[in-house]
C-alpha cells in the first residue's frame, strides 16, 4: 500500500458521518405533553408580537388624531378575528410563563424553599391583580 492510498482515522471518520444521516422526525414535539406545550408557547410569541403592534399603532393614532380610522381598521371583523385568536396565544402564553417561574427561580425564607404553588399563586394573583386594575381604568373610561 503507497502512503498516499492510507486511510486516516480522521478521514474514516468523515467518511461514516457523512454517509450517515439519521431519520428527521418534523413532529417531534408531538411525543409528548410537555414538549408540545413548550413549542406551542413559543409559536404563541408571534401573537404576542403582534398584540405590541397592535398597540402601538393605537398610540401612533392616538397621537397623530386618527383614532377615527383606526377603530375603522379594528373593527373589520379579520381584524378582530386575529385579535380575539392574538388574546387567546398571549393568556396562553402568559400563565405558561408564569407556570415556568418556580423552575427559573428558587426564592428562599430563613433558608426555606419556597414551595412552587405559592410563587405560582403569587404571580398569578399579581396578575390578575393589575389586569382587573386596568380593566377598571378601560371601562371606566379615565373619568
Amino acid at each position: 500500500m503507497k502512503a498516499h492510498d492510507e486511510v486516516t482515522p480522521s478521514a474514516a471518520v468523515r467518511t461514516t458521518s457523512a454517509a450517515y444521516r439519521p431519520p428527521r422526525d418534523n413532529l417531534w414535539f408531538a411525543r409528548t405533553r410537555n414538549y408540545t406545550i413548550f413549542v406551542l408557547r413559543e409559536l404563541t410569541s408571534v401573537f404576542v408580537a403582534w398584540s405590541m403592534v397592535f398597540l402601538l399603532m393605537l398610540v401612533a393614532a392616538v397621537l397623530d388624531g386618527r383614532t377615527a380610522e383606526f377603530a375603522a381598521l379594528a373593527s373589520r371583523p379579520w381584524m378582530i378575528a386575529i385579535n380575539v385568536v392574538a388574546l387567546a396565544a398571549t393568556a396562553f402564553h402568559s400563565v405558561t410563563f408564569l407556570n415556568l417561574a418556580p423552575k427559573a427561580t428558587v426564592v428562599r425564607l430563613d433558608g426555606y424553599r419556597l414551595p412552587a404553588w405559592m410563587i405560582q399563586g403569587g404571580n398569578h394573583s399579581l396578575w390578575l391583580v393589575v389586569s382587573a386594575v386596568i380593566a377598571f381604568f378601560v371601562l371606566r373610561g379615565f373619568r
